[in-house]
């Protein structure tokens, strides 16, 4: 499985950790960011979010301090379904329900082990298809209009 993984400088740190902790079970793509220097969000959301958006990559995942911009600027990618979660029970259900193929972290409200405890629980869920299919189909649609 490959994996899009992006941050800005205050998600680097939780962004480092997690491929280093899960590098025998997953390949990473690195989008960025490199280092601590201050840098904007959108740049790596829209990095990463490609990589999935164009089937280069499995899944991906974008971390800032709150995950909040990340999940906003991640879900302007034509394709993307980016889930802001906190918990495993939404990782779970942003699978189930909403076949996310995105996860924002924010770094100032999960640390590593509850992260790295997210990520499996998400990449553990299957889409449910059944009565979700045509709400995802909404959303394709509207996205796929000319606006």
């Amino acid at each position: 499985m490959k994996i899009a993984i992006g941050s800005d400088h205050g998600g680097f740190e939780l962004k480092q950790a997690i491929m280093q902790t899960l590098i025998n079970e997953i390949e990473w793509v690195d989008c960025g960011t490199y280092n601590l220097n201050s840098c904007d969000y959108p740049d790596f959301a829209f990095a990463t979010a490609s990589k999935v958006s164009n089937h280069e990559c499995d899944y991906g995942i974008v971390i800032c301090k709150s995950g909040i911009g990340m999940s906003i600027a991640a879900n302007k990618v034509k394709g993307i379904r980016c889930a802001l979660v906190q918990n495993e029970t939404n990782a779970i259900l942003s699978k189930q329900h909403n076949n996310s193929n995105m996860l924002a972290l924010g770094a100032n409200d999960v640390n590593l082990k509850h992260a790295i405890s997210i990520i499996h629980a998400w990449l553990n869920a299957s889409f449910l298809n059944d009565r979700h299919a045509h709400r995802i189909q909404k959303i394709m649609d509207y996205e796929n209009q000319k606006q």
